[in-house]
């Protein structure tokens, strides 16, 4: 160890410091003597080792799960906190939320009594806040028999998007920087300019001070899966379609969160969704039953498009992976192949999947990290082990290879599995010891336990990091069509005209705000002359953004991608149903006619989660742009030539439903488990997979113009 004798600076707050050698120690579990678990002069795994020895069976359970711990602050009851109202105390029935798969119990219980000692935190308070709520629950883990601090994950909180539960909890608070895809965006349009994907390593080292400072140290991110299903609902949670960059990405945000190897500073990440959640069934999701499987029809695709993230995380040393909660399916795949070897698929879900975790992962590719499952294996998600007992799932996790199960304080069934001898002392032993190690390497048992709330504040305030995160929005603009050099409005051209701005959403309350937001901004910039009414306008510049699908709940029929009102459509079942993606498709036309009439111009931007089918709106647009939950501001500066465009599309977008259609039998025209870009090798004659424009683009993985 690098600093094996250099006297780190300890804080305790309940419990002593002991003097040996002339050295100081944290004496965590009050014996007076020196343990080796005490001892910041061993190794993390020495520590771990000794300290695993020292435990008993509830606080080994308790150390193997990671459950949603929200703070004080979001409490309402007031008496239900502890701690001057940071710590939360309130008791949650079962199905009461989301979050209680079981009954959830106050912060002291759980720490206490449950012995539990990772925590997600979803709440998005003030960095100072986040800080002091963090010093508390170490606080109380300090008082605790052997004193084990505890370990605070979270989903990304540096990406701009309206919040979805899992994904991105927490925006706006830290940097806020466009969506992962538009950071591929921005990425891949300094590669075609003879860059390379530095901005996702500036990312990385932004978002890791920020995280550092607020006591966050372990990040649910990011997503290494390659896109290759249109239809699923997570899609703007990646990196796009192209293997390639996504392994390059994955590899720099590890270096950026994590550094060169995990230490005292670090952030430790967790990859997501081993070994990759894009093979979809025609995009359903497997947060519910019906998208549970994931399928491989064609040839060599898992290990040619799916898996090399993957690898690349290993090799960049990724801390923990997360698997994903489907099944893959033999009925509807060919036999794959990894280094030359057929791969036994057994139906369960990748957690429970011992193959895929023991064989490929940590014996093929050398992973020697933990395996952190998805949220609620054991009770909801729990695919192709639903006939088993919850303590049965947990043993059949852990013995697969699963160290940490997600989203649960179910202390009880997995005490059970023990207990009933379906689990070895030996692995549980083993699994803590993976956890321990993190925890000590992590800096939480000596220097790094308590964090200070003001300079959380300052870091995250820092003005460079919100420039940097601007820019960003600014590079991921990507234009798609620009028909007659509509683009840029540049000064000059626009002296006098007169410009109407609004923003389109399925929801309309949020149209009318953010249309109110957009203008105000326009107005800001003092770019163009607004006008309220669109009959006066010359130019009109609409922002639409659509949404499709829900998290938790399969559509009716198949994700809907077309921009459109109350399309009808058939569901799985035959019956039919009305659909929505953006409200005011009727309105949208009449504005882009009343200004074409008059010899107007409009320029549209698609706001991208997923890759829409544009036939309905392209073709009314004179220039055509592509966000990725970009900011509006940054899109009014490239529009009006005050930045260069430099974003190009990080997925190809289909041409049409035809291309995606599915025929009764659940096949896909397209193969579910190929990126858009090299769809075109499997479809039927005569048809092609890309969106091809009235001006001859074609809208493919790569593409993107400027000025």
């Amino acid at each position: 160890m690098e600093n094996s004798h250099k006297q780190p600076e300890l804080e305790v707050r309940v419990k002593k410091i002991i003097e040996v050698d002339g050295l100081k120690f944290k004496d965590l579990n009050n014996s007076g003597k020196l343990e080796p678990y005490k001892d910041w002069r061993l190794s993390p795994k020495e520590r771990a080792e000794n300290l695993v020895s020292l435990m008993n069976i509830d606080e080994k359970v308790g150390m193997m799960l990671i459950n949603s711990r929200p703070m004080g602050l979001s409490q309402k009851d007031k008496s239900k906190t502890s701690h001057d109202g940071v710590l939360d105390e309130a008791i949650v029935e079962k199905g009461e939320t989301i979050f209680a798969l079981s009954k959830v119990y106050g912060t002291t219980h759980t720490i206490e009594n449950m012995h539990l000692r990772h925590f997600i935190l979803r709440d998005n308070w003030s960095p100072s806040q986040m800080a002091e709520w963090v010093n508390k629950m170490n606080e109380l883990c300090e008082g605790t028999r052997l004193g084990i601090p505890c370990l605070i994950a979270s989903n990304s909180r540096n990406e701009h998007a309206e919040a979805v539960f899992g994904m991105n909890d927490a925006s706006g608070i830290f940097s806020t920087w466009p969506g992962t895809l538009g950071l591929a965006a921005a990425a891949k349009g300094d590669m075609k300019n003879g860059g390379d994907a530095s901005l996702i390593s500036q990312f990385a080292q932004i978002a890791h001070d920020e995280w550092d400072a607020t006591g966050l140290r372990k990040g649910y991110m990011y997503m290494a899966d390659t896109v290759t299903d249109p239809r699923w609902q997570r899609i703007y949670g990646t990196f796009g379609e192209d293997t390639e960059f996504i392994s390059d990405a994955i590899g720099r945000l590890i270096d950026g969160f994590q550094g060169e190897e995990l230490g005292k500073h670090s952030i430790a990440m967790t990859t997501k969704h081993f070994p990759g959640g894009g093979a979809r069934e025609n995009g359903f999701d497997p947060h519910y039953e019906e998208g549970k499987w994931n399928l491989y029809p064609t040839p060599g695709s898992l290990e040619q498009y799916h898996l090399p993230p993957f690898r690349a995380a290993i090799e960049h040393g990724t801390s923990s992976f997360m698997p994903y909660y489907s099944i893959p399916s033999i009925k509807k795949s060919v036999v794959q192949e990894f280094e030359g070897q057929d791969i036994p698929f057994e139906e369960v879900g990748f957690t429970f999947n011992h193959y895929f975790l023991q064989h490929i992962l940590r014996e093929k590719l050398g992973f020697k990290g933990y395996i952190n499952s998805d949220s609620g294996v054991t009770s909801k998600m729990s695919w192709g082990v639903e006939h088993l007992s919850e303590a049965e799932r947990f043993a059949k996790a852990v013995n697969a290879g699963t160290d940490l199960v997600s989203d649960s304080n179910d202390v009880e069934n997995l005490k059970k599995a023990i207990e009933n001898g379906w689990i070895s002392e030996k692995r549980i032993n083993e699994a803590n010891v993976r956890l321990l190690t993190e925890m000590f390497t992590l800096g939480l048992f000596d220097d790094r336990t308590y964090v200070s709330p003001d300079y959380a504040a300052s870091v995250v305030s820092t003005p460079a990091h919100w420039e940097a995160a601007y820019e960003a929005h600014k590079k991921s603009v990507t234009i798609l069509k620009n028909s007659n050099q509509t683009l840029p409005l540049k000064a000059e051209n626009v002296n006098g005209k007169k410009v109407y701005v609004e923003v389109l959403h399925k929801e309309t309350e949020r149209a009318a705000s953010y249309t109110e937001k957009a203008r105000q901004e326009c107005e800001e910039l003092g770019l163009f002359t607004l006008v309220n009414n669109y009959e006066e306008a010359d130019l009109a510049i609409l922002f639409l953004h659509p949404k499709s699908g829900a998290y938790f709940n399969a559509t009716p029929g198949l994700l809907e991608l077309e921009l459109c009102e109350n399309k009808t459509l058939t569901a799985l079942d035959g019956t039919t149903y009305q659909e929505t993606t953006l409200t005011g498709m009727d309105h949208l036309k009449e504005v882009c006619d009343s200004v074409h009439v008059r010899g107007g111009k409009v320029i549209i931007s698609v706001n991208f989660t997923l890759p829409w089918i544009l036939g309905n709106v392209e073709p009314l647009a004179d220039a055509l742009i592509a966000g990725y939950d970009t900011f509006i501001k940054p899109q009014f500066e490239v529009i009006a030539g005050q930045f260069q465009p430099v974003g190009v599309l990080p997925l190809t977008l289909p041409a049409s439903d035809e291309v995606i259609a599915v025929d009764e039998n659940g096949n896909c025209k397209s193969p579910n488990d190929v990126p858009g870009y090299d769809k075109d090798k499997y479809m039927p004659e005569g048809l092609s997979y890309a969106y091809k424009d009235s001006d001859g683009n074609v809208y493919k993985l790569g593409y993107g113009l400027t000025y």
